[in-house]
């Protein structure tokens, strides 16, 4: 009983001391004793609101978790049901599988070769020159690309993309095989276009005018270097060929591939301008040599026409020829006739060999040039050799094409070194088979004075 009283004394000294607001107003223990009960009656009003409210909101989340059970549950019934669907549509699937693999047949065969013709048919047609003559059509898709969509296709292809296929390659095979001309437009040096005739010959060479074309990157172009002027003339007469009229012409058989490589092959004058000095010391050599030559064979020419001359007038010599000067050397005096027939013959001998270094002149040095040739061709295929070997140990590595500059100018020097050797060797054969046969005719013209001059002497 103390002990409850307590606890009231303590609980109504607490609430003493929170609601002092009030105490401070109440003036006796009634008017305290109604204050509290007033108090108390709100804050019990207070508490079983805000107990509704916790009893609402309780009520509301339990509602909640209900309807996100019952979705949960037809989520999951949805879920199996779309599982078993799936499942049985696998099935399905894989019997119409089987069963369109066994109704296709050797269709599946005959699908398989059209993949694999329509895929090689696009690499040829990628770069062929009769693309040029047949333009894309305004929405109708271009024919290489029309090849590797089926190349590439997952599915049987149309009838209407099989007859294309076939079109394209019966087009292909037929323009492959003649030699049209149209309108095209071509791509200059300068990178301009131009509008120009071409000459298509198959699908290997396409010329207008004399210049001749390449198929690359989609378009006709002009190569930047041309071929020969031989070939060239052979391109205008096909360009002016009309109607069934034959004409020859050049026909590249890697369509276009050995064009470029011809015309990217650099000149003779190019290969020895980019050759070795050595190179041109034997140039040197060749050319004095051939200037040499003519300027001998013409003198050789000249004199054995006037030796000839004066072979039928052996009377009247004449110092314009060397068969004339021996004749002169011999008669100039008619009372030189010697009684001594050696001394005569020392004469006619001095006579004739005062003539035959005229005869022989230059003979020697190309002799000297036939032989040093091959050896000043050989020094410079050593150096060539010196420098493939140089490239091959800074690169560390035997490209042909670091070694390709190095042996080139040693066979350029070794063509030089024999160019100038055979050429001069023939020339010097010639020089010399002349001046014998001019020598001959000045001994066997000696010989006969030498034999009028005994006889007389006999006589």
């Amino acid at each position: 009983m103390r002990a409850r009283t307590l606890t009231l004394s303590i609980a109504i000294t607490a609430q003493l001391i929170a609601g002092g607001a009030l105490a401070q107003t109440a003036n006796t223990l009634a008017d305290l004793l109604k204050e509290v009960q007033n108090s108390r009656a709100a804050e019990q009003k207070i508490n079983a609101e805000r107990e509704r409210e916790f009893r609402a909101a309780r009520d509301q989340q339990q509602a909640k978790m209900a309807d996100a059970e019952r979705k949960k549950n037809a989520a999951e019934a949805e879920s199996n049901s779309l599982s078993a669907q799936y499942d049985a549509n696998e099935l399905r699937i894989n019997e119409l599988n089987e069963l369109l693999r066994q109704r296709q047949g050797n269709l599946g065969e005959l699908f398989g070769v059209t993949r694999q013709i329509a895929g090689e048919i696009s690499n040829s047609l990628a770069d062929s020159l009769i693309n040029s003559e047949f333009p894309l059509v305004e929405g109708q898709e271009d024919r290489v690309e029309f090849l590797k969509r089926m190349a590439d296709a997952k599915s049987l292809p149309s009838i209407t993309e099989l007859e294309r296929m076939w079109f394209e390659i019966q087009r292909e095979m037929t323009a492959s095989g003649a030699v049209v001309k149209y309108n095209a437009q071509v791509v200059q040096p300068d990178a301009t276009l131009e509008e120009m005739e071409i000459v298509r010959v198959g699908g290997f060479t396409a010329t207008a005018g004399d210049e001749y074309l390449v198929y690359k990157d989609g378009a006709l172009k002009v190569l930047p270097r041309q071929l020969s002027g031989g070939a060239r003339g052979l391109a205008s007469d096909l360009a002016e060929a009309q109607g069934d009229e034959y004409v020859e012409a050049v026909v590249d058989p890697a369509r276009g591939v050995l064009l470029e490589l011809v015309t990217e092959r650099p000149s003779w004058v190019q290969r020895f301008i980019d050759s070795e000095p050595i190179v041109y010391f034997i140039l040197f050599v060749g050319f004095v040599g051939a200037a040499l030559s003519v300027v001998q064979t013409l003198y050789l020419l000249g004199e054995r026409a006037r030796v000839r001359r004066q072979l039928g007038q052996v009377a009247n010599p004449s110092n314009d020829n060397a068969l004339g000067r021996v004749l002169a050397a011999f008669r100039g005096d008619p009372n030189r006739i010697e009684e001594d027939a050696e001394v005569a013959e020392l004469r006619i001998s001095e006579a004739v060999l005062r003539e035959v270094p005229k005869l022989e002149r230059f003979q020697a040095f190309l002799r000297l040039a036939v032989a040093a040739g091959p050896l000043l061709g050989l020094v410079g295929t050593v150096v060539g050799m010196i420098i493939t070997f140089q490239s091959i140990t800074e690169s560390g590595q035997s490209d042909p094409r670091l070694m390709a500059d190095g042996i080139g100018q040693a066979m350029i020097a070794t063509v030089a070194g024999l160019g100038i050797a055979i050429p001069l060797l023939f020339v010097n054969a010639f020089l010399g088979s002349m001046s014998r046969g001019i020598v001959q005719v000045l001994d066997e013209q000696s010989t006969g004075l030498l034999a009028e001059s005994i006889e007389k002497r006999r006589g």
